[in-house]
């Protein structure tokens, strides 16, 4: 098998991007076991309504790119979110005796994350394809 080299550097520019926005981003707020996890809970919900968009909008409206999917989806939306970071802090939180945090921090992180994708993959169904 091949290796196109324009696609992985699409998917580390892509990853760059996404990891640094998320390192900016999470040093906003310091990790506390006892609270809600805003920093990795954005950038989770975001992440997953950019997915949602970029996926819906490549495959359904925009000329075929072998770059463009790799460079935001693989590489962008994957540095920009998280699930391991989501992992580490339900399980600090069951350690410290936040069981009901832990349990409503990871059903709303999936559920709004699953509404993140839906909504945005609705709006760019939405948008008329200009014709000239």
């Amino acid at each position: 098998m091949a290796v196109d080299r324009r696609e992985l550097a699409a998917v580390f520019v892509g990853g760059a991007l996404g990891a640094l926005s998320r390192a900016a981003f999470e040093t906003l707020a310091a990790p506390d076991p006892g609270r809600w996890p805003w920093p990795t809970f954005v950038v989770n919900i975001v992440g997953a309504f950019l997915l949602g968009y970029f996926t819906t909008r490549l495959l359904e409206r925009l000329p075929l790119s072998s770059y463009r999917r790799p460079l935001l989806g693989t590489g962008l939306c994957g540095g920009l979110t998280t699930f391991s970071t989501m992992q580490v802090e339900t399980i600090a939180m069951i350690e410290h005796g936040h069981h009901a945090l832990a349990v409503s921090y990871t059903v709303v992180s999936i559920s709004v994350g699953l509404i993140a994708v839906y909504v945005a993959t609705m709006l760019v169904r939405r948008v008329r394809v200009r014709r000239s």
